[in-house]
């Protein structure tokens, strides 16, 4: 009677394991670089992923009609201090705009065009990357550091 309700919590238990397992890795979210998609691409086609990059401006293409945004992000380091160590946010995505050596993605977005869409922007794009090595991104988070470069010594100022 006791080996059943060891063999029955054993079960139970190894159920729970794999139950926890297998949604970690269903809804699992890589952060990457541009450079980091390009060297695993085949490894990563199809999952969600989050990657960060300089927005080239000349490479925003927008049809209203079928709200579709496509535009070309440019490689720049994943971590704040390696951004810092470079100079800055607003200095790290101008050299990767300006460098044609980067490595680049496109991404296409479905949905309105955003304000803060432009060029030396930093894009944070969630989404898949497609079979034909295109980023289909479900949500696209802008950050533009020059936009806002003037006002904050000023607000600095007033606290």
């Amino acid at each position: 009677m006791r080996l059943k309700f060891i063999l029955g919590g054993v079960a139970i238990l190894a159920a729970i394991v794999f139950l926890i397992a297998t949604s970690m890795n269903a809804s699992a979210e890589y952060f990457l670089t541009v450079d980091e998609v390009q060297a695993r691409q085949s490894e990563i086609v199809g999952r969600n992923l989050r990657i960060s990059g300089a927005v080239i401006g000349d490479t925003i293409s927008y049809e209203p009609d079928s709200l579709t945004l496509t535009f070309v992000i440019a490689h720049i380091p994943g971590g704040n201090r390696e951004i810092e160590a470079q100079g800055g946010l607003a200095l790290v995505l101008h050299e990767a705009v300006t460098d044609p050596t980067r490595t680049r993605l496109t991404v296409v977005y479905i949905g309105p065009k955003p304000d803060l869409l432009q060029d030396e922007a930093q894009a944070i794009v969630t989404g898949q990357l497609g079979d034909d090595g295109i980023f289909y991104a479900d949500e696209l988070l802008l950050k533009c550091p020059t936009r806002y470069e003037e006002a904050l010594p000023e607000q600095a100022l007033e606290n």
